[in-house]
């Protein structure tokens, strides 16, 4: 049977109080912004890739399928919201003077 040991607890002698420095948020406002316009940018992107339908459902269209906008235009927009929410994140907070 093993024992179990008390966890050790420090204290400062120099300073006996505790103080808390208030910590500021980690996204700005700003970041709120460019993060609702990287998702909104990604919508955009999936309703495109999404596409239409086929006039005759048992005929297979490839210009539909394959068209222009499924296939390039579509993932350029989700590739650039994608990159717009990176930034977004690691934008930094101006400096306060």
């Amino acid at each position: 049977m093993s024992k179990v040991s008390k966890p050790t607890t420090y204290t400062s002698t120099a300073s006996k109080e505790k103080k808390t420095l208030p910590l500021a948020p980690l996204f700005t406002k700003d970041n709120y912004l460019w993060m609702i316009i990287g998702g909104v940018i990604i919508a955009i992107g999936l309703f495109l890739m999404s596409g239409g339908k086929n006039q005759d459902p048992a005929v297979f269209d490839t210009n539909v399928v394959y068209s222009f906008t499924r296939i390039t235009v579509a993932p350029i927009l989700i590739v650039g919201g994608l990159i717009v929410e990176i930034f977004a994140i690691f934008k930094k907070q101006k400096a306060v003077e």
